[in-house]
């Protein structure tokens, strides 16, 4: 139906002179149409006003789940910094733990290569000393009080040297 001069015709191009077809503005039918109208234009504006409040309700529920979230990563970024920190404090006295450890390592070897050597020089005194026994076999009554079966009066002042700190190093490991 389009509007011209005054009145409502059909879009068909013809007129049969119902008063459904023609109208004129003063009509009741007239008044009853632009009541009609009216009421869908008010129904329409308050159906948009409740799609408006119902997507604002939306967006402020999604901005409040947002705000939410970002607190909650926050929250999450912190206990990540503070256990970061953690594991670096935790990592920074493991290394100065290990130097410790490196270094004993060190000190230990040396004194397990000094304890060697001397088990070496002790094991060569006694191949010695059984060498001569059995190249002068009478040597043996000549000899037998001052005899030292260990070989240790040469080296004794180093065994008690080192004994010490092995002892005490017994002691620590123990």
């Amino acid at each position: 139906m389009t509007l011209s001069g005054g009145t409502f015709s059909s879009g068909s191009g013809t007129s049969s002179g119902s008063s459904h077809e023609t109208r004129s503005f003063g009509s009741d039918g007239d008044m009853e149409l632009q009541a009609r109208m009216e009421l869908k234009r008010k129904r329409r504006m308050e159906s948009n006003r409740e799609s408006a409040k119902r997507s604002r309700q939306r967006k402020q529920q999604h901005l409040d789940e947002l705000n939410s979230q970002v607190e909650e990563l926050r929250t999450t970024k912190q206990q990540l910094i503070t256990a970061l920190n953690i594991t670096t404090q935790n990592y920074a006295a493991a290394e100065a733990q290990n130097s410790v450890l490196r270094t004993r390592m060190v000190e230990l070897e040396s004194r397990l290569s000094a304890l060697r050597d001397i088990m070496i020089h002790m094991n060569a005194n006694q191949v010695a000393h059984a060498a001569t026994i059995r190249a002068n076999p009478s040597s043996i009554m000549g000899t037998a009080a001052n005899y030292d079966p260990f070989g240790t009066s040469a080296c004794n002042s180093g065994i008690q040297m080192v004994q010490q700190p092995i002892d005490h190093l017994l002691y620590q490991c123990f």
